[in-house]
């Protein structure tokens, strides 16, 4: 798969993985994303499936575990 079709906007990966936007804006504010997982593109930032993934621990799509 082409590796651009691993790389969201926060509001694109919010929406994938059913989160408030601000809520993977804010991860990316704080440093939870390693270096490699997300970066600020002039006023947007992209994130990586795999820090998405690292951080939810579950693929896009996949519903919330239950606790």
């Amino acid at each position: 798969m082409n590796p651009l079709f691993h790389v969201f906007t926060s509001r694109e990966a919010a929406k994938k993985w059913g989160l408030s936007p601000n809520t993977v804006t804010q991860w990316c504010n704080r440093g939870k994303f390693q270096e490699d997982e997300a970066r600020k593109s002039e006023k947007v930032w992209l994130v990586t499936r795999a820090g998405m993934i690292r951080l939810t621990r579950r693929d896009e799509g996949t519903k919330k575990e239950e606790k």
